[in-house]
């Protein structure tokens, strides 16, 4: 079984929009024919309803189901809407903030990562872990299990963000394994990134289920001038034995891709190695 899906994020309606990258999604997505557009947050440049609607309005001429999350910018910037009604702008548009995908390739869980007590720092409260777990119980043994939130949980090698990981990574990244999750999107950091969890996390036994963090690049470039934000997207294929996060950047007529990265699924790193090394005798 094969999938495809195109991994979005931060766009920041409101701030800068260009018809032509609008028009090239369009392309891409007619194009690869991908089960499902995933948009990790930051839809919005200030979280009001027409920024949010404008966001929609770009997704709504994909011909693909969309599943969206909330960003840090998709809420109240000022108080006490912030605190009061921090969900009542992204759910009027998008309906909810726990959105889910089933099919027989893929099950994608979206979590709401927004923190309104912090401008930048984002959390996955006990409650969302959990929801998680429910959700992604009942996946089809041979479906792609991801979960997409805003917050990255982790960053470019090359930059040394002043945007903090999820808190409590660690740990989330734990629970999110339990539940079975193969691979968690991002955004964020402006920045792409593909790292499998063992390439950063020590672990006292033996290898386990390889899960893999995946931070899109943003898709909107809210400070042009910043050399150092990426302008593209990411593309997600996989079958029952690999998963490839391909990057795609935008250069002025189209996203091209630049980079791959190509990780094992459906079994332990140490099978994969061993298969490797019998295929090179």
């Amino acid at each position: 079984m094969t999938g495809r899906a195109i991994h979005v994020s931060d766009l920041h309606r409101g701030k800068t929009a260009d018809r032509a990258v609008d028009d090239a999604l369009v392309r891409l997505v007619e194009e690869l024919e991908p089960e499902l557009v995933i948009a990790t947050g930051d839809l919005s440049n200030r979280g009001r309803v027409a920024q949010l609607q404008e966001a929609r309005a770009v997704l709504d001429r994909l011909a693909a189901p969309v599943l969206a999350v909330p960003g840090n910018h998709d809420i109240p910037y000022t108080l006490p809407g912030r605190f009061t009604h921090p969900w009542r702008a992204f759910e009027r548009v998008f309906g909810t903030v726990e959105p889910v995908h089933r099919g027989a390739s893929l099950v994608a869980v979206g979590l709401n990562s927004v923190w309104p007590a912090r401008q930048q720092g984002g959390r996955l409260p006990e409650a969302e872990l959990a929801r998680a777990h429910r959700e992604l119980a009942g996946a089809p043994v041979e479906a792609l299990r991801l979960v997409a939130l805003h917050h990255h949980l982790a960053g470019s090698p090359w930059r040394a963000a002043r945007k903090r990981p999820l808190k409590r990574r660690d740990a989330a990244l734990a629970a999110l394994r339990e539940a079975g999750a193969e691979l968690v999107l991002g955004g964020h950091i402006h920045q792409s990134s593909a790292v499998e969890r063992h390439e950063f996390v020590a672990l006292d036994g033996p290898v386990g289920p390889s899960v893999v963090l995946s931070t899109a690049p943003g898709y909107g470039r809210p400070r042009p001038r910043r050399a150092g934000e990426a302008h593209g997207l990411h593309v997600l294929r996989w079958d029952e034995r690999a998963l490839v996060v391909e990057t795609r950047v935008w250069d002025g007529s189209g996203f091209v891709p630049t980079a791959a990265r190509s990780f094992p699924r459906g079994r332990t790193l140490q099978s994969a190695v061993v298969d490797e090394e019998e295929r090179e005798r």
